[in-house]
């Protein structure tokens, strides 16, 4: 399950997300994610939903690989409803058995959750499923380029930024091989009492941190033998290039920034 992961991967089809500028993606789904939080009410949910729908067939990505990779999300998302459920006292109550009760207003607070976890998800991970590494890259360096007038590298942050992304779905399929390495040697990571299934991570967390800096200190040592030395100086091959497409793109997401700010005040 863990190689399904869809954050950080990046797929090659012909979109029209594919092509618009990496710039106006960052912004629209800043602007997006931003957005989420301030629904609290069902038409607003309803719009969040339609406009995430249409960027996954925008996309071309097809809807069964995001959905594959949405399945780790959930159990996520089912703990945080659970505890919504739980710890949520206020309104009518609408079932009880023995201590616990289940309110009106823990119901909705865990409806609103799950869709914004959920949306903020498939938000995110379209950057990535549409979008190069490489120009992840260069759009965060442009979008952070002001930062450099108080001494901050935006070129630095926003490598390790991308390369963080990137490196994602890598450290997950090592984790899955480590776990079937581990199952192979009788470790179990599902039954018991959950202290013993806690000490079974043990042994994965080991020899996932070793790969991890093992990784680093080869991509340190690949980065300086090809001259890398910082963003001072350095010329791009591929300039990006902003269209009426990108900025039609940004006009959309604050016309839906609006619209559900207008349904928040009414």
């Amino acid at each position: 399950m863990l190689q399904n992961i869809i954050i950080g991967q990046y797929v090659g089809v012909a979109s029209l997300l594919h092509r618009l500028d990496p710039r106006s993606k960052l912004v629209s789904v800043a602007i997006l994610v931003i957005i989420i939080f301030l629904v609290d009410n069902w038409v607003a949910g309803g719009l969040m939903i339609a406009f995430a729908l249409i960027l996954i067939f925008l996309s071309n990505v097809p809807l069964s690989f995001i959905y594959r990779g949405m399945k780790p999300i959930f159990l996520l998302v089912l703990f945080t409803v659970f505890f919504h459920l739980l710890l949520t006292r206020e309104g009518e109550v609408l079932w009880t058995a023995g201590p616990f009760s289940i309110y009106e207003h823990g119901v909705r607070q865990a409806a609103f959750m799950a869709l914004r976890l959920l949306t903020l998800i498939v938000f995110t991970s379209l950057i990535t499923l549409t979008t190069k590494p490489i120009d992840i890259t260069d759009g965060l360096e442009y979008l952070l380029s002001p930062l450099k007038k108080v001494r901050l590298p935006a070129h630095e942050l926003a490598l390790m930024m991308s390369i963080a992304l990137r490196f994602i779905p890598t450290f997950m399929q090592e984790t899955e091989k480590i776990m079937k390495a581990q199952m192979a040697r009788g470790v179990d990571f599902t039954s018991g009492p959950w202290r013993q299934r806690l000490m079974a991570f043990v042994p994965l967390l080991v020899p996932l941190f070793i790969s991890a800096f093992k990784r680093a200190e080869d991509l340190a040592l690949a980065m300086e033998a090809r001259g890398y030395r910082g963003g001072e100086g350095r010329t791009k091959y591929r300039l990006l290039a902003w269209s009426w497409r990108d900025s039609l793109a940004v006009a959309l997401c604050l016309g839906l920034s609006a619209a559900v700010l207008a349904l928040r005040l009414l």
